[in-house]
């Protein structure tokens, strides 16, 4: 029982192949598939972009602290000419930890780059790809419109396509309710003739035939006395003359 679902199964299976492959058309196939891959390319695309504002960010942040260390270097000399190396050291140890800021956005902003170049060789790849994909499905396309229209050349010449196929039906399901009617119409004839119907369109009318039938019957009755008689004559007249 198993063994016959799992045929069963298969069988179903191809033939839903067979009809999504006889309905699929290559166009839209390949229309779609196109599309997917500019979806693709874009999302790249948005990608490098995300890359680039982050290290615009970074590049924001570091051009702050590098302003900041700046002062702060000033106000410690300030603070250590007035006399006050407690400000002084407060500067230094702020701008010691904007110093260590300011490594840690350089580490970010050098991943930051790396990742934008990876992102930009995968988009060139990329748009390589779908172009030349572009190019390829529409050769593909005007190629399978060529063989389409062939095709379809090809059945209307050679009577094979289904408008013929439906004309050559049409054809017959004629001819035999011709020869069906012709049929008819010579058994009609046929008992009209031997006096089984009546012909409507005669003008001699069911009287008229029996009387002529009956003239036709006396007609030969007195053809057939005068054939006797003539005969019989002429055998008397032999008699006589032996």
């Amino acid at each position: 029982m198993a063994g016959l679902m799992s045929r069963t199964s298969t069988l179903v299976k191809a033939w839903i192949s067979k009809l999504l492959g006889q309905a699929e058309d290559p166009s839209v196939t390949l229309d779609y598939s196109y599309e997917r891959q500019r979806e693709q390319l874009q999302n790249v695309k948005r990608g490098v972009a995300d890359v680039v504002t982050a290290k615009k960010r970074l590049e924001l942040q570091t051009s702050k602290l590098e302003q900041e260390v700046v002062k702060l270097e000033s106000q410690a000399r300030q603070a250590v000419g007035a006399g006050r190396e407690d400000l002084a050291r407060t500067a230094l140890e702020r701008k010691a930890l904007a110093q260590q800021q300011l490594q840690g956005l350089d580490q970010q902003a050098s991943g930051l780059e790396q990742q934008q170049q990876k992102l930009t060789g995968a988009e060139r790849r990329l748009a390589a790809k779908v172009e030349a994909f572009r190019t390829q499905k529409e050769v593909i396309k005007a190629q399978y419109s060529a063989a389409e229209a062939q095709v379809k050349i090809t059945e209307a010449a050679s009577g094979i396509g289904e408008e013929m196929a439906d004309t050559g039906l049409a054809i017959e399901r004629a001819r035999e309710k011709t020869e069906d009617m012709q049929a008819r119409a010579a058994a009609v004839e046929e008992l009209v003739e031997a006096g089984t119907l009546e012909d409507f369109t005669s003008s001699s009318d069911q009287l008229d035939r029996e009387l002529a039938q009956i003239s036709a019957g006396t007609q030969v009755e007195d053809e057939l006395a005068r054939m006797k008689k003539e005969v019989g004559s002429g055998a008397e007249q032999k008699e006589l003359k032996s």
